[in-house]
């Protein structure tokens, strides 16, 4: 069974998981009272995700102190389905930023679980399997469908390789 740091355990924390954030050391992680009930992620990723085009962002950049004491309050809001993203950082630089599951789900473009399913959308397992109508790659026949210009630059890497040999 998964665990993930409580809300207390995060609020003891804010501070560290910035200086993880600066230094590539961690990625976004669910958090919560039991089950996932927020997700913290870095600026960077909220924004090339399309952050700000799919949310409310405040203009202001909370600090760490503000985080901790507003933390509960977050994660209660987020229970009951409300609230907006927390943009939070250092002298006023957005670096990370807070959403309920939901709304990280919905940042993604991820399906929501069913009712009930305890699920942390920051750890996903794929289908790798193929398809039953899968097929093995066809160079020539991809080649092919690409247009001439490919056609003539897989017959140029195929000389070059023969002459490499």
């Amino acid at each position: 069974m998964t665990t993930w740091p409580s809300v207390d355990q995060m609020r003891a924390e804010l501070a560290e998981v910035l200086e993880r954030f600066r230094g590539g050391r961690t990625w976004a992680f669910s958090f919560g009272d039991g089950v996932p009930e927020a997700v913290v992620l870095t600026y960077d990723e909220f924004e090339d995700l399309g952050g700000e085009g799919k949310f409310a962002v405040p203009d202001q950049v909370i600090g760490v102190a503000e985080v901790t004491r507003r933390l509960h309050e977050f994660v209660e809001s987020a229970r009951n389905g409300g609230g907006g993203p927390l943009v939070w950082g250092e002298d006023g630089e957005p670096e990370a930023v807070l959403l309920s599951t939901a709304q990280y789900r919905d940042l993604r473009g991820d399906d929501h679980p069913p009712a009930g399913v305890v699920d942390d959308p920051t750890v996903r397992v794929y289908a790798t399997e193929p398809l039953p109508t899968s097929r093995p790659l066809d160079l020539d026949e991809w080649a092919a469908r690409m247009g001439p210009e490919t056609q003539e630059l897989l017959e140029e890497l195929r000389r070059e390789d023969e002459q490499g040999s």
